[in-house]
Parts: C-alpha cells; sequence; structure tokens
C-alpha cells in the first residue's frame, strides 16, 4: 500500500538522510534528462522531489499523487502543480506527456498491472518514461527508515519482464543510492565515497534502487501498396463462367402425323 504523504515529505525534506537520497536520485535523472524545453513533464507517486530543475523550461509539469498517499500543495515557492488522482485514472489526455518519472508508484500500488496500461495510455510519442523502484539486491529495501524499504522491491528481471509486458522497450539501466541507509554522521560524510565506488560495481550487486528508462513501443508501420495487394482475393478462376442449364428443344411432328421424331 502507499505511504502517507506526510511521511514521504518528512524524509525528502527533513532529514539528512532524505535530502542526500533525493539528490542523488535526481542527479541522475538530471543526467539522463538534462533539459525538457517545451514539454510536458509528469511525475507520479511522490517524484516532485525530482522535479524541480524541469520547471524553469517544461511547457508544463505535474505532480500525480495517489489518493491512498495523499497529497501535498508543491513547489512550496510557486504555484501548485501537484494533483490528487486514482492509481489507475490519471486526468492527463491520452499521449500527452513527454516526459513520465514513477517514484514511490509502482511497488506500493495495489495494481501494478493496470497502473503501467495508464502509464503507457497518457505517454506520447516519442516519450519516454524513468521507472524507480527499490532494488532488492540493495540494502535499502531491507531498512524501514526509508520509504525504500515498504511495498515490493524488485530484480533488475523481474521489472524489465514486466514492462515488457506492457509494452515498454527498455533503453537505459542504471542504479544508485549506494550509501548505507543510515543517518549516522560517519556514514553521511563518507556517501560521496560510497557514491563513487558504487558506480564501478555491477547493477544487480549494490545500488539501493533500480532506475529503468523506457520508451513507448509502436506497431510497425505498413508498407505502402502491400497490404492492398494481400487483402485482394486471387482472382485465378473469374473466367470460368458458372455452368448454365442444357436449353429445352422443341420436338419436330413427322409430316404424316403427330408422332415426334
Amino acid at each position: 500500500m502507499h505511504l502517507d504523504v506526510l511521511d514521504l515529505r518528512n524524509f525528502y525534506y527533513r532529514s539528512a538522510l532524505g535530502r542526500a537520497a533525493q539528490k542523488v536520485i535526481r542527479d541522475e535523472l538530471v543526467t539522463l534528462w538534462p533539459e525538457a524545453k517545451g514539454q510536458m513533464v509528469v511525475g507520479f507517486g511522490f517524484a516532485v522531489p525530482l522535479m524541480r530543475p524541469f520547471l524553469k523550461d517544461a511547457r508544463r509539469v505535474i505532480g500525480l499523487m495517489p489518493g491512498p498517499q495523499g497529497v501535498m500543495p508543491w513547489p512550496a515557492d510557486g504555484k501548485n502543480v501537484s494533483v490528487l488522482c486514482e492509481d489507475t485514472s490519471w486526468p492527463i489526455e491520452t499521449g500527452d506527456v513527454d516526459k513520465l518519472v514513477l517514484l514511490h508508484g509502482l511497488e506500493t500500488t495495489e495494481q501494478p498491472s493496470t497502473l503501467l496500461d495508464e502509464a503507457f495510455r497518457v505517454l506520447g510519442p516519442g516519450g519516454r518514461a524513468v521507472i524507480i523502484v527499490p532494488n532488492r539486491a540493495g540494502l535499502w529495501s531491507r531498512s524501514d527508515a526509508t520509504p525504500f524499504g515498504y511495498g515490493r522491491p524488485y530484480s533488475l528481471s523481474q521489472l524489465e519482464a514486466q514492462l515488457r509486458k506492457h509494452h515498454f522497450v527498455t533503453e537505459r539501466i542504471f542504479s544508485t543510492l549506494y550509501q548505507p541507509p543510515s543517518g549516522h554522521r560517519i556514514w553521511r560524510k563518507s556517501a560521496n565515497f560510497f557514491e563513487r565506488v558504487g558506480h564501478n560495481i555491477p547493477v544487480v550487486a549494490a545500488g539501493g534502487v533500480l532506475m529503468v528508462e523506457v520508451s513507448k513501443q509502436t506497431n510497425a508501420p505498413t508498407r505502402p501498396g502491400l497490404t492492398e495487394a494481400v487483402r485482394s482475393p486471387l482472382k485465378v478462376l473469374e473466367g470460368i463462367a458458372k455452368p448454365k442449364p442444357k436449353p429445352e428443344t422443341t420436338p419436330t411432328r413427322d409430316i404424316a402425323g403427330d408422332i415426334p421424331t
């Protein structure tokens, strides 16, 4: 089930560990998407801590927050863009979204399959989505001290299989949050060291979260002329006429009488 929005707010904005996690994940996202000029950027779950860099040049930014979680105004220093919605019914037109971020959404929803269908629906042609989930092999999914310790953690193969089932194509895979999930001062001081070292370790062996960038798979275009040619039935038998009944013959009469010959 979804976490409470107040717990998420307190973690990401009022704790040293949460602010560190926010910075690390956001930096990875900005490296992946350095700009969103003129685009529509949407986040679902509690993705707003990652979306501030897009406020300045995006055409529109929307933070969708699920009903069981609750909603909070965001950003605190500007016009609110947060919207309360259902997991599987977003107030977004089909195909309008250029960039989509899911954070604390997929692993906590009770309807992950329908949620991914909704994500597919709103994503436009050429659009990209980044799905962020707890890594089953990482330390963060084993700690209740962070939001990543709740919900269903994923292995990379599980996440890719689920995304592929919903017609998403994996473009790039990231892992981050290599630092221990602890607010102790000694771990906070060495957090940057762990992040630098962690990027040299295989993705499934270390990072606290998985980040997978996907695109929307569409049907291959039809080649001109081929469809019409195939649709037309073969006309091999067109020249064969249907059999016609033999015409009746009028009997001839003998000159001498009425007996037909």
